[in-house]
């Protein structure tokens, strides 16, 4: 969330738990909102100068470990 603010992609921070009755950009799922936590992976990509960042958000949770690894073997593809 921070990154995306910082480079321009968004224009405000948001919580993921949506106590604002927002919710963090990346984080959709009312049920991540609820928990406080990422249940499903999202990307995303941000510009800073001259460079381009991919962003992958993935649960840090570990009953979300398959997720991840699905992710991150796209990224391999």
């Amino acid at each position: 969330e921070r990154i995306l603010y910082y480079t321009g992609r968004i224009n405000e921070i948001h919580d993921v738990r949506g106590k604002d009755g927002v919710g963090a950009k990346m984080d959709s799922m009312e049920l991540e909102r609820e928990k406080g936590i990422t249940i499903q992976s999202a990307a995303t990509y941000a510009k800073w100068g001259n460079n381009h960042i991919n962003i992958i958000d993935t649960p840090g949770h570990v009953d979300f470990t398959i997720e991840v690894e699905r992710a991150l073997r796209v990224l391999d593809g």
